[in-house]
């Protein structure tokens, strides 16, 4: 699989998505970062949910939650058909394509249609995510079916893990937090963590902006003391070791791209 074009790098901000039922939405928190061949994608709706731990949280606060989205994987550019390849997910595997078709109005806003036209985004940079640009595949040491990525794009991050314990294939979160046989520990369902924030060339903190986990929302990712820049970014034990809430306890590894 080539790698992506130089003009996808960096970080998108979905400023609206129109579909042709009539349906719209500009609120949603939904930023993609893309790098050479690796990217994520997280998408938070404008739910009130209290910045706790997930075990803090009610059944009220778990059904908010299942409607967020985050994904993880690669990417693959044929022409101006865009598809990205999932290999971790909030939501469960259901197995559905993620394929656009791509038109650059300028070289900073980006409309995606879907193919059978049921939809359209409008897509648009942030300026501070414009240069080094560089991603890491991860899996944790002791447990390898377990996956993850660290990505960066400028002035900023999104760091991705996939639950400790793997949801089975389906639907939707919400059903299996509500249907038949729902699941008595709602905590360990939504344990997939997807942040997103700035880095700050290492003057400050890793500052988490934006979460799949409401209480990472405003802490730091790693301290100020790791350097973004730094080549040997991913071979840093204290990044590896302390990666994420739900850290492996073995670490996390490089791990080569799925």
């Amino acid at each position: 699989m080539n790698q992506v074009a130089q003009r996808y790098l960096g970080v998108w901000k979905r400023r609206l998505i129109q579909r042709r039922s009539g349906l719209s939405d500009s609120e949603t928190a939904v930023y993609w970062l893309q790098t050479q061949r690796l990217f994520a994608d997280l998408r938070i709706p404008d739910n009130a949910v209290p910045s706790l731990a997930l075990e803090d949280l009610s059944d009220t606060h778990y059904l908010a939650l299942c409607e967020q989205q985050g994904f993880a994987g690669v990417t693959q550019v044929d022409a101006d058909i865009c598809q990205w390849h999932r290999k971790m997910d909030y939501q469960p595997v259901s197995g559905e394509e993620d394929i656009g078709r791509m038109h650059f109005e300028t070289s900073e806003c980006l409309i995606e249609t879907a193919l059978d036209e049921s939809y359209y985004e409008i897509w648009e940079r942030l300026p501070g995510s414009l240069g080094a640009c560089r991603g890491q595949w991860l899996q944790a040491a002791d447990e390898p079916s377990r996956q993850g990525c660290l990505l960066l794009a400028g002035d900023y991050f999104l760091f991705a893990a996939s639950r400790p314990t793997q949801l089975a294939p389906g639907n939707h979160l919400r059903e299996m937090l509500c249907g038949p046989g729902s699941s008595t520990n709602p905590a360990s369902l939504l344990a997939c963590e997807l942040s997103f924030g700035q880095h700050h060339a290492g003057r400050a903190p890793w500052t988490i902006e934006c979460s799949t986990l409401p209480a990472q929302i405003g802490q730091p990712l790693l301290p100020p003391s790791v350097d973004p820049f730094a080549p040997d970014l991913f071979e840093n034990d204290l990044v590896m070791s302390s990666l994420g809430v739900f850290t492996p306890a073995g670490g996390w590894r490089c791990a080569p791209d799925p």
